[in-house]
């Protein structure tokens, strides 16, 4: 059976990384957002604040935010390595994370309200592996998803009425841009939206929410969904919403799109909100060394 080394101790660092360091695209977004800003705005206030935040984070090794969130573990594999081992190794360094005040204390019995101490309890943290042909690499992309933001995402079911938004294209862009106008920069905004077109329930928001590890300078290969990326993305900054529900023109950070086949019956549109503490990091095993991106 084949084992990595330490695997405990890699998981915990990059546990840290994520919680303490914000990837640099989002660093940048968020800079370039506040020069858009009015001198002087609660907009730009905001955003010079989050910018300190992020640089005293970074220095002091301690978290960006005083919620860290669900630890959402997604890991690419070769067909031979053991999904147990490394699961019950993301468990536990979850747990010394926790200890080492890396991670708040999240996860809460959804019947009796007692908090487990340690971040694990029923399926905390979650744990999705994906096979893939590359013989010796594994790859582990960590995020930590906000409560906050995670209140924000929507489903809609096209048709949808109040919008007089259909089974096309501009009903999809219309519910999209409808969330944003409902979140008013709650959850923690300026956001990145994560969004699967089609699918069934449960497998859009999943769809969804793995959109949001995509880096922001990413391309769709979709050309269709490309164009309503940057247009969604568009449209939102002149919603006036701005960082925090403030006002101003950093109401998104960027859109990040996907489609699933569904049934003829449904129709769902999902959408997932990643507040600007987009805390993700990747972890890559390859011919025996690892590395931290």
């Amino acid at each position: 059976m084949k084992t990595i080394p330490d695997l405990v101790e890699h998981a915990l660092e990059l546990i840290r990384l994520t919680s303490t360091k914000l990837p640099d695209d989002i660093v940048s977004a968020l800079k370039s957002g506040r020069k858009k800003e009015t001198t002087g705005s609660a907009a730009e206030a905001t955003l010079v604040t989050i910018e300190t935040n992020i640089e005293m984070a970074s220095e002091m090794s301690t978290p960006i935010c005083q919620d860290t969130g669900t630890p959402l573990f997604y890991v690419k594999h070769p067909w031979d390595y053991p999904t147990r081992m490394m699961r019950e190794a993301f468990t536990s360094a979850v747990q010394i994370a926790t200890e080492k005040n890396y991670l708040r204390p999240n996860a809460v019995d959804s019947v009796t309200g007692k908090n487990s101490g340690d971040n694990t309890g029923d399926h905390f943290p979650a744990i999705y592996f994906d096979q893939w042909d590359r013989d010796d690499e594994i790859e582990v992309r960590l995020m930590l998803k906000g409560g906050g933001s995670e209140n924000q995402g929507a489903q809609y079911s096209l048709p949808y009425g109040p919008l007089d938004a259909g089974r096309d294209m501009d009903g999809v862009r219309k519910v999209i841009l409808d969330q944003v106008v409902n979140a008013q920069g709650q959850g923690c905004g300026p956001a990145v939206l994560g969004v699967c077109i089609g699918g069934d329930r449960a497998s859009g928001y999943a769809l969804a929410k793995k959109q949001s590890i995509r880096p922001l300078e990413d391309v769709n290969p979709d050309p269709v969904l490309a164009d309503l990326e940057k247009e969604i993305t568009e449209k939102g900054n002149h919603l006036g919403i701005g960082p925090m529900g403030f006002g101003g023109e950093t109401t998104l950070l960027g859109t990040k799109i996907t489609k699933a086949h569904r049934v003829p019956a449904s129709f769902f549109v999902s959408i997932i909100y990643m507040c600007w503490a987009a805390r993700q990091k990747t972890m890559t095993f390859k011919n025996g060394e690892v590395s931290y991106d």
